[in-house]
């Protein structure tokens, strides 16, 4: 059985060992090792990354007690190097050690039990058995996990019998009967855990609650700790400092400019579509004075699919005959007519947008169609024109 490194030091990156058994399986490339400081998959934690003997780790999985190192290729060698990738390593002990503190706060302070926890790759969240949880609850539990990582409470790993555990206040009963593995962090909790842990709460950095959602009954906390709590924080101040540059304000007016903004935003958008409508009224009378014939036909370039239905809808309370539009903006082609007839928009457009490779449908009064290019849609908007005229 491998030798589990990381249960003596999770701050071991290199070391030599023997390989004891080489696999080729449908996926891959594998390797047993002798001993081990690859942590596996497992416990919501994501597995180790490095190199043995130079060759690129790809996965790290515990299959029937058997720990398989995926490889890009098998080393010629039988006694390898192995390194670890420290930077993932310590990213992962500051999440979990995190988590570990995060839920021990939320349980003492409001009584809030953790039903399960995820260690992303940009995020880690914990799902609390709590149906709502305050803006000031959170902020709560915030503060007082990090006031816990400023008094660097030592956390230590070891393992225990099944009469010692007994003894002990676990967060949580386990199922394990031998071989408990227990992570303390001193003055706080108990908790069997098999996973890779800082030395001391100090090592987590800081905790940032990011936001929290409901889940199934539960409310999903999302959250970053260590590094990844200050690259966010890098990040949000990067966007802030931008919006102040565009908003000529500070951190204590922003708010009320951006909100100032979004209502002079709101005020324009309303008088621009004021305006539309007027031009459109316009166009419509221009139209359908010009109108020759039974059918009003004319394309665009900027007008969008909605701009098309609400102009055929004018043209038509104005028009007894059809109405065909087309708009290079979105390649778009409306067809209409003020009243049922023998002939439908909808089946007309069904029957010939194949060969247009064009896709739609709709009513018999009003149909639309959308195509990859504007070739596409002008050569079905000429193909209906002449058909809709010959007929």
């Amino acid at each position: 059985m491998t030798t589990q490194l990381y249960y003596d030091s999770a701050y071991l990156t290199n070391w030599e060992t023997t390989i004891v058994e080489t696999k080729k399986l449908e996926n891959g490339y594998y390797v047993i090792l002798q001993d081990t400081a690859f942590y596996p998959h497992g416990g919501g934690q994501p597995c180790d990354l490095g190199t043995i003997q130079g060759i690129t780790v790809l996965d790290v999985v515990n299959e029937d007690n058997q720990i398989l190192h995926k490889l890009e290729r098998l080393p010629e060698e039988r006694i390898v190097s192995c390194s670890i990738d420290w930077q993932r390593r310590f990213d992962h002990m500051q999440q979990h050690s995190g988590q570990h503190l995060l839920s021990a706060v939320s349980l003492d302070k409001f009584q809030f039990k953790t039903a399960s926890f995820h260690l992303g790759v940009d995020y880690c969240t914990i799902d609390i058995e709590a149906s709502e949880v305050s803006l000031e609850q959170l902020e709560a539990i915030e503060r007082e996990v990090n006031r816990h990582i400023y008094l660097n409470h030592p956390i230590r790993s070891y393992f225990v019998t099944e009469e010692e555990v007994n003894q002990l206040q676990l967060v949580k009963q386990t199922n394990v009967t031998e071989n408990i593995r227990i992570v303390e962090i001193q003055d706080i909790e108990y908790n069997a855990c098999g996973g890779t842990h800082v030395s001391a709460t100090g090592e987590i950095g800081i905790i940032k609650l990011l936001k929290a959602d409901k889940q199934k009954g539960n409310t999903r906390i999302y959250f970053k700790c260590g590094n990844r709590a200050l690259d966010e924080f890098v990040e949000s101040q990067r966007i802030l400092n931008a919006l102040f540059v565009k908003f000529n304000s500070n951190k204590d007016s922003i708010l009320d400019r951006i909100d100032k903004s979004e209502k002079e935003q709101k005020q324009l958008q309303a008088d621009l579509v004021l305006c539309k409508d007027k031009l459109d009224d316009y166009a419509v009378q221009e139209l359908v004075a010009n109108v020759r014939g039974n059918l009003i036909a004319s394309t665009y370039e900027d007008k969008s699919l909605k701009d098309l239905q609400n102009l055929a809808n004018k043209i038509c309370s104005l028009h007894n005959g059809g109405v065909l539009l087309a708009s290079a903006l979105e390649n778009k082609v409306v067809l209409a007519q003020s009243s049922k007839s023998e002939f439908s928009c909808g089946a007309f457009l069904k029957s010939n947008l194949t060969s247009y490779n064009g896709k739609g449908g709709g009513s018999d009064i009003q149909a639309q169609a959308g195509f990859s290019t504007w070739e596409d849609a002008k050569g079905f908007y000429e193909f209906t024109k002449s058909e809709i005229e010959q007929h």
